[in-house]
């Protein structure tokens, strides 16, 4: 059908048709043919082509006689809407019918006077229908749509945008050749499953927006697209990059680019990128996928090929190689731009790409130019990079900036608005914080001194990682996914979940108690470990083909499968990874900032209409911490303000204070540098500059000189890309800076805290529920450009006895109040469960039944006996029945003591 169409739209001329019938209460299809009488041939009665059968529809549009769109009109003033409109088609059109049977009709619109959805395929009750709507603008920010609906219109009705711009012949034409496709998702031991592509409104807009921006102004822009997780990214790239291919100068004779350059930053991705835009390709060869490393890209740049995807650690491995491309004209589309424009690799892509190749002598500071313009993004290419969390640095290298100075993205889908619309959920609706509380004891006579700062970090990090307090929050973890999730029939019952690690060994623990827990309870239910590499745990080396069973590269194809419940991670999945069967998420991580958005945003994925909801259950982070990290990037994301170049002339004056090195220094090595001299003649000049940064400073001015180099490389290197400077002194001791402190001594900071965790035994750990709430999200904090690190200096360590250093952090992370004599805990860990473990009752159903009927009976009998103590332990039995987390806890670790010896 869709091939039929195309070849039919290719012809001028073509035959558009609407039918329609009598008008009664609803949308005037009337008003809407008026705008079109010059290219639909109008009828009033409504049929189709096949067998001339009369339809209750309010309006199709036919295309040289084959059925394209259906609507369902409604009038909100005769209290009909969209929702009716949207319940006909789920309940009064049978998707057997050949007008609505797949892919027989591209689109079917349900439209009322103000707002607009739409469907690629009729599935009776069970259709999914998509807002096809331009958003609304907010008072506070005039410039993008961050809420769902549609705007005002001062002309008309707030959904004629549809008939007036969309569905005009040549849009619809575009809409048909361009932009419809039939998808084929593959899944291993699976049929293969087709779905109808029809572009979503901001798709759409996004699209032909930057089309028609290049075409007017040409080659050597940038673009900052922010487009939420959910808004269909990977469609949105495969259909610009096509388009660019054929996109030609406004004498419609000359193409613009020459090569169309798809960089992804993770593999996961790039994959998934790859397979979308292969399934675009109406002619074959036209993309080549980058799969086998450096002499594959360089062929492909050589050959001109049209599409090129590649990851930017491949582009990186090569782009020493790419010689003389500057009389090529390059689209570089970059994916997550914040993550594969950092550092010096995206210098390295613009040098590679922007390679001039004259031979005319060139003086010192011709040569020290020519880096700089090597430096900055090439001006043979269009960069069009996405993201849904642009950092400072991406706003400023890719964004507008406006009148006001400040930087915005050239096209916005934000997160609220694709929330609102249902394209993804709110992960922060149910967001659940959990604190630890731990007690320490030396065991150890002596009493050693220690680093105190770096001490209590490392105590830390042992208790939350001793297979002891992983073993309860694992179980934590499964009841509440077992109770919370799995009995409540999340997702129909195929809900699954994410364990966010905070490294491999945790990762592994994780994994190894949460297969113990699952096999006491009798679950059939299994666990899926990600992590890079191998690491040593307990004398066993491990990896994740070791203990999950199967290679790394089937964990996403194996993850989909039923059994498979929990992907236990360690920084692999967090970000990148599209499963919406992803529900639940338990974080035993500190995250922040964008990665706190990019981990929990792994939830966010619809799955309609059985997903509702999501749960977060956070054993570091407080909610504070969380909307922090959020509310830049839930409507615009926008700078406030531009790099300011002084801070580079502050850095400048700071180091050469320090009189490490001479301007004479500086320059005479950059000359010899540039001439290309071996470094028999260099390393002299930096090898005296050494010497004086290690006789002249002391240790705090070493510190501080290392970092404002490293800061005023990093600064310089940022600003020189994106601002329209020429300072060959900065360029100078940029160069001369960037391989003088690779020269320099490390400041061996000794660990003053080794040791102590062989010092200490852990005495108690709980852990207890603080609360859930929905985290509130604002989404007005400008974000501020990036600060110049201007200072530093060496690292001071506390130094205090072990028994101090145990005693504040007991203070600090523990709520437990008893000590080795006191009677609050010798009743609790002894006389109590001595009292239950006589009990005739709970022997029986120890010695004769199951593990889970045996705590039943513990938990009844702890009660009863508790009791028994409420005058002689008031404040014990208070919060016992107070605080149903200390209950909790007080009765899994009684059973556990009492039933282990048992097994023993």
């Amino acid at each position: 059908m869709i091939d039929i169409l195309r070849n039919g739209i290719k012809a001028d001329e073509v035959n558009l048709t609407l039918y329609y019938k009598k008008p009664d209460s609803q949308l005037n299809p009337q008003a809407i043919q008026r705008y079109h009488a010059n290219i639909f041939s109008v009828t009033r009665q409504l049929q189709y082509s096949d067998d001339r059968k009369r339809l209750s529809l309010d309006m199709a549009i036919f295309i040289n006689g084959l059925p394209v769109i259906t609507f369902e009109l409604k009038n909100n003033l005769t209290k009909q809407n969209v929702q009716d409109a949207i319940k006909q088609y789920q309940k009064d059109r049978d998707p057997k019918e050949p007008l609505f049977s797949f892919a027989r009709c591209l689109v079917h619109f349900a439209v009322d006077d103000e707002l607009i959805f739409m469907t690629t395929e009729l599935k009776g009750e069970k259709t999914i229908f998509l807002p096809f709507n331009k958003g609304q603008k907010s008072e506070s920010n005039l410039l993008f749509p961050d809420s769902a609906g549609n705007p005002i219109n001062p002309n008309g009705l707030k959904t004629d945008y549809l008939w007036k711009q969309i569905l005009t012949k040549s849009s619809l034409s575009n809409i048909i050749e361009k932009y419809v496709h039939i998808f084929k998702e593959e899944e291993k031991g699976k049929p293969e499953k087709q779905k109808l592509i029809f572009p979503r409104y901001h798709q759409l807009d996004t699209v032909r927006q930057l089309l028609s921006d290049v075409k007017t102004n040409g080659i050597g822009k940038r673009y900052l697209i922010q487009h939420s997780a959910g808004s269909g990214k990977s469609n949105s790239i495969s259909w610009l990059s096509h388009q660019l291919v054929e996109l030609t100068d406004t004498s419609e004779n000359n193409p613009i680019f020459d090569s169309i350059i798809v960089v992804t930053d993770r593999v996961i991705l790039d994959k998934q990128i790859r397979d979308t835009i292969k399934q675009f390709a109406q002619v074959k060869g036209v993309v080549e996928a980058i799969t086998q490393g450096s002499k594959q890209l360089k062929e492909a740049l050589e050959d001109g090929k049209k599409i090129i995807i590649t990851t930017v650690f491949k582009f990186a491995y090569i782009v020493k190689e790419i010689q003389s491309l500057a009389n090529k004209r390059f689209a570089i589309i970059i994916d997550e731009a914040h993550s594969s424009q950092s550092g010096s690799t995206a210098a390295k892509m613009s040098a590679s790409l922007n390679k001039e190749t004259g031979e005319e002598e060139e003086t010192t500071e011709d040569r020290i130019l020519r880096i700089i313009e090597e430096q900055k993004l090439c001006n043979n290419a269009s960069y069009f990079a996405f993201t849904a969390t642009p950092k400072n640095k991406t706003l400023e290298t890719f964004g507008i900036q406006n009148p006001d100075g400040k930087f915005y993205p050239f096209h916005n889908y934000s997160m609220k608005q694709a929330i609102e619309e249902e394209f993804i959920l709110d992960v922060l609706q149910n967001y659940t914080t959990y604190n630890s509380y731990y007690k320490l004891q030396k065991k150890i006579e002596d009493n050693p001194q220690f680093d105190t700062k770096r001490a209590k970090k490392k105590l830390k990090r042992y208790v939350e990682g001793h297979p002891h307090a992983i073993r309860q929050k694992a179980e934590i973890m499964l009841d509440h996914f077992m109770d919370e999730v799995i009995s409540q029939r999340k997702i129909n019952g195929q809900a699954k979940a994410m364990v966010v690690t905070n490294g491999i060994e945790s990762a592994i623990r994780y994994k190894l108690a949460f297969d113990t827990y699952l096999t006491e309870i009798a679950s059939h239910y299994k666990t899926i470990v990600a992590f890079s590499g191998s690491k040593e745990v307990d004398g066993k080396s491990e990896t994740e083909s070791s203990m999950n069973g199967f290679p790394s590269k089937d964990i996403a194809n194996e993850f989909k499968k039923d059994d498979y419940r929990f992907l236990i991670v360690a920084d692999k999945y967090q970000t990148g990874f599209d499963q919406p069967l992803l529900h639940t998420m338990y974080v035993d991580k500190t995250i922040a900032d964008i990665k706190a958005v990019q981990t929990l945003s792994r939830l966010n994925r619809a799955y309609k209409p059985d997903k509702k909801d999501t749960f977060i259950l956070d054993f570091v982070n407080s909610a504070d911490t969380i909307k922090a990290a959020f509310d830049p990037f839930y409507k615009t994301t926008i700078l406030s303000e531009e790099t300011d170049l002084n801070h580079l002339n502050d850095l400048q004056d700071a180091l050469d204070a320090y009189q490490v090195y001479s301007q004479d220094q500086v320059n005479e090595f950059i000359d010899l540098f540039l001439k290309g001299i071996e470094r028999d003649q260099l390393d002299p000049i930096l090898d005296e500059c050494k010497q004086t940064f290690k006789d002249d400073l002391d240790e705090n001015e070493q510190a501080d000189f290392k970092k404002k180099a490293k800061s005023f490389v990093r600064n310089y290197e940022f600003l020189v890309q994106i601002r329209p400077f020429r300072n060959p002194d900065w360029e100078s001791l940029k160069t001369f800076l960037k391989l003088l402190v690779n020269k320099l001594p490390s400041l061996n900071e000794a660990d003053l805290s080794k040791g102590i965790l062989e010092s200490i035994d852990i005495e108690s750990y709980r852990i207890e529920r603080q609360t859930t709430l929905a985290i509130q999200l604002e989404g007005s904090v400008e974000i501020a450009p990036p600060p110049p690190d201007t200072s530093g200096s060496k690292y001071a360590p506390n130094i205090d006895v072990l028994s101090n250093i145990i005693q504040d952090f007991n203070a600090r992370f523990g709520n437990i109040q008893w000590t080795e004599e006191d009677q609050v805990r010798r009743f609790l860990f002894e006389e109590l469960p001595a009292e239950i473990s006589k009990d005739e009752e709970y022997q029986n159903a120890k010695q004769y039944s199951d593990r889970q009927n045996a705590k039943i009976t513990f938990d009844k009998k702890l009660v009863d006996k508790f009791q028994g103590f409420i005058f002689d332990h008031t404040e014990a039995y208070r919060k016992f029945t107070d605080e149903p987390d200390f209950k909790a806890w007080l009765s899994d670790t009684l059973f556990k003591m009492d039933y282990d010896k048992k097994a023993a």
